[in-house]
């Protein structure tokens, strides 16, 4: 048997706690931010049948050509894929459970999603997203709303102060509208299909609107001549675009309109918008939507309005780390520093009492003098130490001692010690001045 260390899997990494517990800040106050716009949590498995994710991405996109972990399960035969991304796997259980029976529905979800490509920093094999989905409205409004939720979110993350994050918007209109534009975009192309990188001419007869995305220098000027799918939009998409806007606008939300942005998936329609920040390099995009109306019927239901956004978790915190934004961090209220057998004993029964009042307490394990526990103790965040030896333990009472603020130790019975550290952490912390 080998004696080689194993390690994780290139590009899929491990959480360290440290970082774990900003993760569950940030998670934190993710519910909540959705909890006040009526959003709902829905849960789908890491694992779907391949056919969804090729009929709703597409054989030809990069993703389901070359970045999906897909294999066969050896039971029974069927091919199956760790999901890539959520939208599909949302509208899939929407309509397997039926949940648009009685109306429109905000959903959203947080987790893992895979794609086997090269990993950079950014950019990984396991990467984690929060996904936001609206089903079964139809107007600029719940676009709008979208787009100004997560601005709110922004302000929520320290992010927006100085204007660290972006917005973009540009409208796909319908799909008559795309095949106009479509057609004369490949007339366009053809013409200059020898200045065309490899990727250009990969994409020309099947994913034409990428190429407006490319981030080859070279390609510029190709790119900024080439004919523009706003032009091609009736009354209608115009309409809805406008009326995104003007809800934007009311809500002092600045934005550029950026023609170059597209989706390279047919279902996508009218509004697409993103989010990009230049503080993370060249992954910029922090969070991206658009309107999806036409993938509920692609996925073989009955055909409904729908919008959403997805924002990778691994780049908003590396934004937070790279803007020193701050998510307040979890500490416990109160540290139990003890030394003796009398006193441990007493010092588990302090700490069971304290967690009946819903504080978090952390009590010190492995021994070591007052000294070193202090240390942990002052290292841990905590607000009030309890400081239990034998003199306390013999009289059962409890050194109540407030580790932030200036302020005199106390010496309680331990009868009384929950409504004493309750005034301190949630009352009037007088009692321990006048000492």
């Amino acid at each position: 048997m080998s004696s080689q260390t194993l390690q994780a899997i290139r590009g899929m990494n491990d959480i360290l706690p440290a970082d774990a517990e900003r993760w569950e800040a940030f998670e934190a106050l993710i519910r909540d931010w959705l909890a006040a716009y009526g959003y709902r949590p829905i849960r789908m498995p890491l694992v779907e049948p391949t056919p969804l994710f090729a009929r709703a991405i597409g054989d030809v996109t990069d993703i389901v050509e070359k970045e999906m972990y897909s294999f066969e399960d050896r039971l029974n035969g069927e091919q199956l894929t760790l999901r890539p991304e959520g939208t599909a796997s949302c509208v899939r259980a929407v309509l397997q459970h039926n949940l648009l029976y009685d109306g429109p529905k905000r959903l959203w979800y947080m987790g893992p999603m895979f794609r086997h490509e090269r990993p950079q920093k950014g950019r990984y094999r396991q990467f984690h997203q929060v996904g936001v989905e609206a089903l079964g409205l139809s107007g600029p409004d719940i676009d709008a709303e979208q787009i100004i939720m997560c601005a709110r979110l922004w302000d929520d993350l320290g992010l927006n102060a100085d204007g660290n994050i972006k917005l973009e918007i540009n409208s796909l209109g319908e799909a008559e509208e795309r095949a106009r534009h479509r057609a004369d975009l490949i007339a366009y192309l053809e013409r200059h299909v020898d200045q065309l990188d490899e990727d250009g001419k990969r994409r020309l007869h099947t994913n034409p609107l990428r190429i407006l995305d490319t981030k080859n220098p070279a390609l510029q000027g190709i790119v900024e001549a080439a004919p523009k799918l706003i032009d091609y939009l009736g009354e209608n998409s115009l309409r809805h675009f406008e009326g995104v806007q003007q809800l934007l606008k009311d809500a002092a939300i600045p934005y550029r309109i950026n023609p170059r942005l597209v989706r390279g998936l047919d279902y996508y329609n009218l509004t697409v918008f993103e989010w990009v920040t230049d503080a993370l390099g060249a992954q910029g995009t922090v969070c991206a939507g658009g309107r999806y109306d036409g993938l509920v019927a692609q996925l073989g239901g009955k055909s409904a309005p729908a919008c959403g956004f997805a924002m990778g978790v691994e780049r908003l915190m590396a934004l937070l780390e790279a803007q020193n934004a701050g998510i307040d961090m979890p500490a416990p209220d109160v540290y139990v520093v003890h030394q003796g057998e009398a006193a441990q004993r007493l010092a588990f029964r302090a700490a069971e009492m304290l967690r009946d009042i819903g504080c978090a307490v952390l009590t010190h394990m492995g021994g070591g003098s007052f000294k070193s526990q202090f240390k942990r103790a002052d290292a841990s965040g905590a607000q009030l130490a309890l400081v239990i030896g034998d003199d306390e333990a013999a009289g059962e009472q409890v050194t109540v001692k407030p580790l932030r603020v200036e302020a005199e130790q106390r010496r309680v019975a331990l009868d009384d010690l929950a409504d004493v550290v309750s005034d301190w952490l949630y009352g009037s912390d007088e009692e321990f001045s006048e000492e």
